[in-house]
Parts: C-alpha cells; structure tokens; sequence
C-alpha cells in the first residue's frame, strides 16, 4: 500500500511539473528556488536544481500558487519507507491482539469456562511432572544397583569389570537427562502460573470492556 501512495505521489508530481512546465510560456509563471546555500533562484523553466531542492511556481504578481517539496535523498527514502513499515507492523501486532481477544471472548463465553481451560492446560503439564518423577526414581534405583554391584565387587578386591563401569556411567547421563528433563518441567509450569494469571486478567479487562454500553 506504501509503494503504491509512493507511486501515487510521484506520478502526481511529474504531472503537476508537466502541466506547470506547459502552462508557463505566455501564462507569466516562474520558478523561484533556494540553494544548497540557501540563495534565492528563479527561472522561467523548471530545472533539474530547482527539482532537487523544491520549489514555488510564482505568478506574474509574485503570488505562490504552488509549492512542490523537495526531493527525498536516499537515506531520507530509506527512512520514510522503514517507518511506514514500523507503522505498518504496529497495526497488524494490533490487529492480531484485537482479533485474539475477539476469539477469546467466542471460545471462552464466562470466567468459569476460561478457569477450567486453564487448569486443564496446568494438569496436562503436572501429569507430564509426574511421569518424569517417576522414570527419575526408576532410573536413580538402577544406577543404585549398579554401583551397588560394582562396589560388592570392589570388597573382594577384584576390578569393576568395564561393561559395569560403563553401564554406570551410562545410567549417570540417563539420571542427569531426566534430572533435567524435571527441573525444565517444573520452571515451565512456574511461568504457566505466570502466565495464567495475566492472562487471566486480561480475560476479566475485555470482558469488562464488552460489557460496557456503547455510545
């Protein structure tokens, strides 16, 4: 849409010019311009000086009758393009938001509805939890036994033979990753709680907000 008003505006200007350009032999116009330096220039005709840095068409009473801006530089363009499209993706992140809480409002009807939804989500996560406990402690009791194994073995004075030194080692990295795997569920059901709660006041904000008589 920007590019399109970019061509829009361009295309008015060169037929403003042109129109001016033809209109000017006989009609009395003139160009009056200001410099780089700031020094004032008139011309009977358009030129390219006059075009860079903007310009009055003047009449024979030294009335403006039009003022045609400068042009843009490249950074200036560059600039001008960047912060419509800032502004462009304001009013979509916006858009979305509006559009979001719109759905919200159709899935989730009243508070009650939107609290089951919510304590459904946090009680998929807890089973999740608790399934990792338990692979956590079955696996804790296997690494138990196994060093269990290799210390019977080592009060004989005999040495740990190495396919249980690596099961040991190998059942620590299990032990590790579900060690992990729990401490990951658990910082992620805090931020659920977070979240929630936000979200839950934002639920009651729009509901209020509907809730109010137009005018």
């Amino acid at each position: 849409m920007h590019k399109r008003l970019l061509i829009f505006t361009a295309a008015t200007l060169i037929a403003s010019t042109a129109a001016m350009a033809q209109t000017s032999s006989g009609s009395g116009i003139r160009y009056k311009w200001h410099d780089a330096q700031g020094k004032v220039h008139f011309s009977d005709s358009l030129t390219a000086e006059a075009m860079k840095y903007g310009f009055d068409a003047v009449n024979d009473q030294g009335l403006v009758i039009q003022h045609v801006p400068r042009q843009l530089t490249p950074e200036e363009r560059a600039a001008a393009n960047q912060l419509a499209a800032d502004q462009a993706k304001k009013q979509r992140i916006e858009q979305d938001r509006i559009n979001a809480d719109a759905q919200m409002l159709e899935a989730y009807p009243d508070e009650n509805t939107f609290k089951i939804s919510q304590q459904q989500a946090l009680d998929t996560l807890d089973q999740q939890i608790h399934t990792t406990q338990l692979n956590l402690k079955t696996q804790e009791k296997a690494l138990t036994d196994l060093l269990g194994r290799a210390a019977e073995i080592e009060r004989t004075q005999k040495a740990v033979p190495k396919f249980i030194s690596d099961s040991i080692a190998s059942q620590r990295a299990v032990v590790t990753g579900q060690q992990n795997t729990l401490q990951r569920q658990q910082a992620a059901r805090a931020q659920m709680l977070q979240d929630q709660a936000v979200q839950l006041t934002h639920y009651r904000e729009i509901k209020a907000a509907q809730a109010k008589p137009t005018q």
